[in-house]
């Protein structure tokens, strides 16, 4: 999958784009999808505190530029989705006495992101340890390659799992498994994850059943190629695009309210209030929609403005 600039965006986008350096790479499948690659293969695509910001920024811009609908996270190479953590930039910062920082939506800008708009995709291509870990289980969906390894070592380096992933943890897999896996910094192949419910499907890494169709001859074309886990990745944000957007960012916010503990009728309330007061309700997407069902012909939808 040759990384594409940040420069070739396929739209006119109403923002721009945030300055990146080439440790964090951008292309778009299409012009309602953007794909992010964590591009330090040769450390295993550990974040440093710089590109923590980085990230931080591009999703921010991908919630505040309508015309993206969905985005996808992954890593450069076939070793590491990410390990982490730069440990070296670490210790150099203990030894000199040099801050780290992280924004406050954590790791990756998306550990410990809240009420984010659009959904992300993690597509998992390999090791996925410490603060990579956290970035995934804050992720709406994930995608995993066979060889994915999952964990949270930072108890055997003297360190806690503080971006995000521990309460977050709790949630997803329950009590016993989370305690298993913050306390003994085990590691977990990518079918256990999928067990556990954190892991939505492992895909195959010779994966690229849509490369002859008409998205694929598309990317061909602009000199990208997405096979395995990218690939999967890709056609189900290619397939959450396809619907409204409005619809998209509602229910995401509402299933967002169940998972962060708000009862089931204030959660409700506080859906119905949202579509009311913000439009969605009998709005234009809503009422394109439902004329095309009763036509029969696909919904030519409009760029929301939540």
């Amino acid at each position: 999958m040759p990384p594409s600039s940040s420069s070739q965006v396929p739209f006119k986008p109403r923002h721009p784009l945030p300055h990146l350096s080439s440790q964090t790479l951008l292309a778009f499948p299409t012009p309602q999808i953007i794909l992010i690659t964590l591009n330090r293969p040769a450390s295993l695509n550990c974040i440093s505190t710089s590109q923590h910001h980085e990230l931080a920024s591009i999703w921010d811009w991908m919630d505040n530029e309508p015309s993206i609908r969905c985005g996808i996270i992954t890593g450069a190479g076939n070793r590491a989705f990410c390990a982490g953590a730069d440990l070296k930039e670490w210790n150099e910062s203990n030894n000199t006495g040099k801050r780290r920082s992280q924004p406050r939506s954590g790791f990756g800008g998306l550990s410990n992101r809240a009420r984010g708009k659009k959904p992300i995709i993690a597509a998992v291509n390999g090791l996925c340890l410490g603060g990579g870990f956290e970035m995934v289980i804050n992720a709406d969906i994930v995608l995993a390659s066979p060889t994915a390894v999952f964990g949270l070592p930072e108890v055997k380096v003297g360190v806690v799992a503080l971006a995000g992933a521990l309460p977050r943890l709790v949630r997803t897999v329950g009590r016993q498994r989370a305690m298993e896996c913050a306390l003994t910094g085990k590691q977990y192949r990518a079918e256990e994850m999928k067990v556990w419910g954190l892991v939505n499907e492992v895909v195959e890494d010779d994966y690229n059943d849509g490369a002859n169709g008409e998205r694929g001859r598309e990317a061909q074309l602009r000199g990208e190629e997405y096979k395995g886990v990218a690939q999967r990745a890709v056609e189900i944000a290619e397939t959450i695009a396809g619907n409204s957007p409005d619809s998209i960012m509602i229910s995401k916010y509402g299933l967002e309210l169940g998972w962060t503990g708000t009862g089931v009728e204030d959660g409700t309330a506080n859906v119905m209030r949202v579509m009311r007061d913000e439009g969605i309700d009998g709005g234009e997407n809503m009422r394109e929609g439902v004329r095309a069902f009763v036509e029969r012909r696909k919904a030519n939808w409009v760029d929301s403005k939540l």
